[in-house]
């Protein structure tokens, strides 16, 4: 329990060092954005302002959700995080645009091709770049409030018992009042829809604080998830920036969720659920030391919410693993990003004995966006 509050504290200074570099970053590229905005503008009056102060108050929203939203009424921070979480995506389309009209204009500098058209130019791929982000964002929120069921068929190389399991796995919700309780509402929906045996959650069940969780009473819909075997959870990242680590975890078990945190059960008398704790905890087990004293003829269904060293399941004889925690990038080019950073950033592969599936997510963190991306749940047939 203690190392519990030590490991808390600990992120809670990495948290304000966090804050601080953020805020550094996102000054400096709101500076550049508003900079670029004004002077592309410049000759229509008035309308020179626009992107400064677009900039500057979507900023203030997000900054404001981020800092104060948990003390907010839960509308008003839902409106104020939706529209400060725009932000984000505007600002990065935005940045993006400007600096590749610099770059001509830098070449246009030393290999002079457009003389007299330059101001022409930067004015054309402004509009182009507003209409683009616009058309975005409408897809995105589209796509975002529109879930895919991905499904997967696999089996065991251990010895058959002539069975056959349904898993709904579901990886980063963020309940809190951005996703909030109507939202959960149409994801146990979707959950329940797939008439699951067990449910497996892999992390990021909260967004950050619980109060919001525990304030919309969204214990009601947790509860009315309806399987043969159970529901399972592990903690996330995101749970290690709750009010302590252990926050969640008494919310879930009253709405019948058993957490997994360093620990296996047997399910049914025929195969296993190991659930290790967020990586942001520094003494979790080892896989090894996780499944050490298992039957090796059962098969070990293993959630670990980041999908790193993948190889440590499949020397330890893990079936399956189940991961979260990319959001397969989000919105384009993160998804670009996340497929250099993991060895499996979102979707499925065998290593050995072993099946891996990352999912890019349910619920989402800030944006309600997904720009070559998608919001998903994942049905597996397991045959053991």
């Amino acid at each position: 329990m203690i190392s519990d509050y030590l490991i808390f504290f600990r992120h809670k200074g990495m948290r304000a060092i966090f804050f601080l570099i953020m805020f550094s970053v996102f000054g400096l590229m709101n500076y550049y954005v508003s900079l670029r905005g004004w002077q592309v503008l410049s000759a229509f009056g008035t309308w020179k302002f626009v992107v400064p102060v677009l900039i500057i108050t979507m900023f203030i929203a997000f900054m404001s959700t981020m800092i104060f939203g948990a003390n907010m009424p839960v509308g008003l921070a839902k409106a104020v995080s939706f529209f400060g979480n725009t932000y984000v995506v505007v600002l990065m389309y935005m940045l993006l645009s400007f600096l590749v009209v610099d770059v001509v204009r830098l070449i246009n500098l030393v290999f002079p091709f457009m003389k007299n058209g330059m101001l022409v130019f930067r004015f054309g791929t402004f509009v182009l770049t507003v209409v683009g982000i616009s058309i975005a964002l409408v897809i995105g929120n589209y796509r975002f409030n529109h879930p895919q069921v991905v499904k997967l068929n696999i089996s065991s190389a251990k010895p058959k018992q002539n069975k056959h399991v349904r898993i709904v796995a579901v990886s980063d919700m963020h309940l809190g009042f951005s996703i909030d309780k109507a939202r959960l509402q149409s994801y146990v929906k979707l959950i329940n829809d797939q008439h699951p045996d067990v449910v497996l959650m892999a992390g990021d069940i909260s967004d950050r604080p619980v109060y919001p969780i525990v304030r919309q009473n969204m214990k009601e819909e947790l509860r009315s998830i309806k399987t043969k075997l159970g529901v399972y959870a592990i903690n996330g990242n995101h749970e290690y920036l709750s009010e302590t680590p252990l926050a969640l975890s008494p919310y879930l078990e009253e709405a019948g969720i058993k957490v997994l945190r360093d620990n296996v059960v047997l399910v049914d008398s025929s195969f296993y659920i190991a659930g290790r704790d967020d990586r942001m905890n520094p003494n979790r087990k080892t896989v090894q030391a996780l499944v050490s004293g298992l039957d090796s003829k059962l098969p070990i269904i293993m959630m670990d919410h980041q999908p790193y060293h993948l190889e440590e399941a499949a020397k330890n004889g893990v079936d399956l693993q189940l991961s979260g925690h990319t959001h397969n990038g989000q919105f384009f080019p993160g998804n670009l990003i996340v497929k250099r950073m993991y060895e499996l950033g979102y979707g499925y592969l065998k290593k050995g004995n072993t099946h891996y599936y990352v999912s890019s997510g349910l619920g989402i963190w800030g944006p309600q966006y997904r720009i070559g991306t998608q919001s998903e749940i994942v049905v597996i047939e397991l045959d053991y």
